[in-house]
C-alpha cells in the first residue's frame, strides 16, 4: 500500500474488504480527533500497513475498525511527541474548531449523520474553489485514488495531484478547521457536497479502468450516503433528485454485466433483471425533486434516467421528451458531456445523420479529448450509417481511451464488426448512406 492509501494490491478478498470499508471512517474519526488532513492520511496508511504484516498470520480482528483506530492513534501520538511545533499548531487548531463549531446537525429521529458525510460539508468550505473541493473530498475522504478523481474531472492525472496538494495547502495555510457547519452554512455548501457523492457514484457505475466495468462498492456507498443527506435535509429537492438519480440508474446494474462479464449495452439489456423496487423509489424521488419550484440539475438527470426505466424497450422510449430534457439540463449546466448525450438522444429521434451532426460540432472540445464514450458514439453511428471505414477508426480511438477490459472487449468486438464490413463492401464517401 502506498503512502496515500491508493490500494490494497495482493491481499486477500476478506482483508480487502475490511480496508475498503473501514478506512474512510478511519480517516473521518482522525481527522476529526487531530485536525489535520495529511497527518491523518499518513497514520491510517501506517495502520493499514500494519495490518497487512499482523492479519494474513494473526487473523482479522474481531472488530477491525477499532484495531485500525488503536493503531493509527498510536502512530498519531508518536509523531507529535517527536515534533512538539506541529503538536503545537494541531492543538491551536483544535481549540479554534471548538470554539466555532456548532453542534452537529441532527437528522430528525435523534441519529447523528455519518462522520464522513460531516467531512463532506467541511471539505466543501468556501475558501476552497469548487474543483479543489470535490477533487479533495473524493481523494481523501470517499477513497478514490488520484487517477480516478482525474476521470471524474476529464483531467490529466498529473494535472489533479497538483489540485490536490493545492487544497491540502490552503487548508494548512488558512488555518480551516474541521468542524461541522451550522444550518445556516448547509445550502451554501450544498452543491459541492452532492458533486462528490455523485462523482463518487459514477466512478462506481462505469469504472475508470481495471477488469471490471463496475464498482458496486463505490456506487452503493454513494447511495448510502445520499439516503443520509436525504434524512439530514428532508426539504432539499436537489438532494432527492440525486437519490433518485443513483436509484434509477443503479437498477440497472444486473443487467449491464454478460454471464462472462462483457458489456452489454442499454438497447440489448434484459430489462427483467432491472431492480423495480429501486426504479419505482427512484420514480417518487422525480416527483419531489421536479415539484415546488424550478427544476435543478439532478432532478432533471433522473427524469431522464425514469423515461429510460419506464420504457418497455428502446423503441418506446420517449426520445422527444429526453431531448427537450437535455435541453433544460443544457440550459443549467451547459457541458461538453451533456451535449454529447443530447446528440445521442436527437439520433434517436430524429436518425443518426442528425446525432453525428451534433457529435462533429463537439470535435474540437478539448474536454472530449481522451474521452472515449465521444469516440465510441461516433463509431455506432457511423457503423448504423453504412460508413464503416471511418466507423473502424473511431473505435480505433476510442479502443485506446478505454479504460476497462470489458470496454475494450466490446469496443474490439465493434471494431471487427466493421473492419470486416468494409472489406465487404464499397462506401459512399460522401454521404454514407446505403439503401441497398
Amino acid at each position: 500500500m502506498t503512502a496515500g492509501g491508493e490500494g490494497v494490491a495482493g491481499v486477500g478478498p476478506s482483508v480487502e474488504a475490511v480496508f475498503r470499508e473501514e478506512r474512510g471512517l478511519l480517516l473521518a474519526a482522525l481527522v476529526r480527533r487531530f485536525g489535520d488532513l495529511d497527518l491523518a492520511e499518513e497514520v491510517a496508511s501506517e495502520a493499514i500497513e500494519a495490518a497487512l504484516v499482523h492479519w494474513p498470520s494473526d487473523g482479522v480482528p474481531p472488530n477491525p475498525g477499532a484495531w485500525l483506530m488503536t493503531t493509527a492513534r498510536r502512530r498519531a501520538v508518536d509523531r507529535l511527541r517527536r515534533d512538539r511545533t506541529y503538536a503545537a499548531r494541531l492543538a491551536i487548531l483544535q481549540v479554534e474548531a471548538e470554539r466555532a463549531g456548532p453542534a452537529a446537525p441532527s437528522t430528525g429521529d435523534g441519529e447523528l449523520p455519518d462522520e464522513r458525510l460531516q467531512l463532506f460539508f467541511t471539505c466543501a468550505h468556501p475558501a476552497l474553489s469548487a474543483e479543489d473541493r470535490v477533487a479533495l473530498t473524493l481523494r481523501c475522504l470517499a477513497g478514490l485514488t488520484t487517477q480516478e478523481v482525474a476521470r471524474a474531472f476529464l483531467l490529466p492525472p498529473a494535472t489533479m495531484a497538483k489540485r490536490i496538494v493545492r487544497a491540502k495547502k490552503k487548508i494548512r495555510e488558512a488555518r480551516i478547521p474541521f468542524r461541522v457547519p451550522g444550518a445556516d452554512e448547509l445550502p451554501g455548501r450544498l452543491p459541492g457536497v452532492l458533486q462528490v457523492i455523485y462523482s463518487i457514484f459514477t466512478e462506481g457505475y462505469a469504472a475508470s479502468a481495471g477488469p471490471d466495468l463496475q464498482r458496486l462498492d463505490l456506487a452503493e456507498e454513494a447511495i448510502r450516503l445520499a439516503r443520509i443527506l436525504r434524512r439530514l435535509l428532508p426539504g432539499e429537492r436537489e438532494v432527492a433528485g440525486l437519490l433518485g438519480l443513483m436509484l434509477l440508474v443503479h437498477a440497472r446494474h444486473a443487467a449491464r454485466i454478460g454471464a462472462d462479464g462483457e458489456l452489454v449495452l442499454l438497447d440489448d439489456q434484459d430489462r427483467s433483471r432491472w431492480d423495480r423496487t429501486l426504479i419505482e423509489e427512484g420514480q417518487g424521488l422525480v416527483i419531489v425533486a421536479l415539484t415546488g419550484g424550478p427544476p435543478g440539475l439532478y432532478g432533471v438527470q433522473a427524469a431522464i434516467a425514469a423515461l429510460h426505466d419506464e420504457a418497455a424497450d428502446l423503441a418506446t422510449t420517449d426520445w422527444p421528451q429526453i431531448v427537450a430534457l437535455y435541453d433544460v439540463l443544457l440550459s443549467l449546466a451547459p457541458s461538453p458531456v451533456i451535449a454529447l448525450n443530447r446528440a445521442v438522444a436527437v439520433a434517436m429521434r430524429d436518425g443518426a445523420e442528425a446525432g453525428l451532426a451534433l457529435l462533429d460540432e463537439l470535435a474540437g472540445e478539448p474536454r472530449l479529448s481522451g474521452y472515449h464514450p465521444y469516440a465510441t458514439a461516433r463509431g455506432d453511428l457511423l457503423h448504423r450509417l453504412g460508413r464503416h471505414r471511418a466507423a473502424a477508426d473511431a473505435y480505433r480511438q476510442a479502443l485506446g481511451w478505454a479504460g476497462t477490459e470489458p470496454e475494450r472487449a466490446h469496443l474490439r468486438r465493434r471494431l471487427t464488426e466493421c473492419e470486416t464490413a468494409a472489406d465487404g463492401s464499397s462506401e459512399d464517401v460522401s454521404s454514407g448512406d446505403r439503401d441497398d
